[in-house]
């Protein structure tokens, strides 16, 4: 049946998470509206409780008020930090955390302590971070310990200068720049880029939002310079964006059935690079319809899916979404550039081609992407469910959610795994 519906996905799990950290070292208090509520975002709004943040948590209202530190000049100086699988949580609390002048630990669950985070912590240590591992060189559980003075010969005119990897995650850059403020308190700071950025908007996201709160940088994507004494200013209230990246599963849900669904609170001047994702629909043979303030998905039933080829490393959240969707399209897509989602909650390019293959597709397994053929006849699903494994991957049951709504007998193994971004994502599909 084609689709005729208009969804609000939650808040934004990447703008929530960094708006906590800005708001925690930011001089007064803020409120966040329209925060995401899910359990990568309580991770981090607890880990700020822990550190004797003022906090508050009104879920009905969709809002956390938190009252800043002013600078990082957090009230407890020991905490144990439960980090789940949380990448933002883990990266941004441990740059941040390296100069806030206490003894931390940051752990989480088994994958995370799979996830490389060497990277981040070889990039703060030049700014004085004193981070040891707990157990294997260049991963999570972490030990931080009060920074360490940086001798003169280390330094160049006044200014400590360190070089991060743009190559596996955008994470890594993100961390730096939140937490480059705190580590200039007495010093200049500049910290250099090497090797390809991943995920390009997350760092327009990040410097954009310090805009917001009071921290403008000029310069390029090279090189990012802070001047001493820069410190973070609430704005009062903050508004969060829908998550654009949840939005991309009723947007293909509209392409595979076919009618339209209109996501308000997103545009082309949004904060989120994946937004781009209808872009991708639209090579598809979707109509794509680009308002001030509502992004609406449409595809007729007689314009059939076809196959593209598209490097995806700006909007990578959204690739299993395409991968999915590319199921019912006529032709081959190809998916590249995305080499760096093996490092994400699962191994997102492996996991790709062994579900897809479940709903008879023939699966070209690259090392930084994927070439997926449809099958002639999909799958009926009614003497053989085709049954979904996840991964602990909330990305893999929502996207393969979608194939559910062609195909009988989709089954998704642990559903609640999407209570990391999007708690009632299940009830928000059944009702398109």
């Amino acid at each position: 049946m084609p689709l005729n519906a208009v969804v609000t996905p939650p808040g934004s799990k990447s703008i929530t998470n960094r708006a906590l950290i800005l708001a925690a070292l930011a001089d007064t208090a803020t409120v966040l509206d329209a925060v995401l509520d899910s359990e990568d975002t309580v991770l981090m709004f607890n880990a700020l409780r822990q550190l004797g943040i003022s906090a508050e948590h009104s879920p009905a209202a969709r809002r956390f008020t938190v009252t800043g530190s002013s600078a990082g000049a957090f009230p407890n100086k020991t905490a144990d930090i439960y980090v789940g699988n949380s990448g933002t949580t883990a990266r941004f609390l441990t740059a941040i955390l390296a100069f806030t002048g206490g003894d931390y630990r940051i752990y989480g669950k088994e994958r995370m302590h799979q996830r490389p985070i060497k990277d981040l912590v070889e990039a703060l240590q030049p700014l004085g971070a004193n981070i040891e591992y707990e157990n294997a060189e260049g991963f999570p559980p972490l030990h931080i310990h009060p920074a360490i003075p940086v001798p003169q010969t280390q330094q160049t005119d006044g200014m400590l200068t360190t070089t991060v990897s743009g190559s596996v995650s955008s994470q890594f850059l993100t961390a730096l720049l939140l937490a480059a403020p705190l580590a200039a308190k007495h010093l200049d700071v500049e910290i250099r880029l090497t090797g390809e950025l991943v995920s390009k908007p997350y760092i327009e996201m990040t410097l954009r939002m310090m805009q917001s709160f009071g921290v403008a940088l000029d310069g390029s994507f090279d090189s990012f310079i802070f001047r001493r004494g820069m410190s973070y200013q609430s704005p009062g209230i903050y508004a969060v964006e829908p998550d654009a990246s949840a939005a991309s599963y009723f947007f293909a849900a509209a392409a595979v059935c076919g009618g339209g669904v209109t996501v308000p609170g997103l545009s082309r001047n949004s904060l989120q690079g994946d937004v781009g994702f209808a872009d991708c629909l639209a090579k598809m043979n979707c109509d794509v319809l680009w308002g001030k303030d509502s992004i609406t998905v449409s595809r007729s039933p007689d314009c059939p899916l076809r196959g593209i080829s598209v490097d995806m490393n700006s909007i990578s959240d959204t690739a299993q979404t395409l991968a999915v969707v590319a199921l019912f399209a006529k032709g081959t897509t190809e998916i590249t550039n995305i080499e760096h989602v093996r490092f994400k909650e699962t191994d997102r390019i492996a996991a790709l081609a062994t579900e897809l293959r479940r709903f008879g597709a023939v699966v070209e397994e690259r090392r930084d992407g994927l070439k997926i053929t449809p099958p002639t006849v999909l799958p009926s699903g009614e003497t053989s469910p085709t049954v979904v494994q996840t991964y602990d991957d909330h990305r893999m049951a929502m996207s393969f959610a979608v194939a559910g709504l062609r195909i009988p007998g989709v089954q998704i193994t642990d559903p609640e795994c999407t209570q990391k971004t999007f708690p009632k994502f299940f009830e928000e599909l059944a009702a398109l």
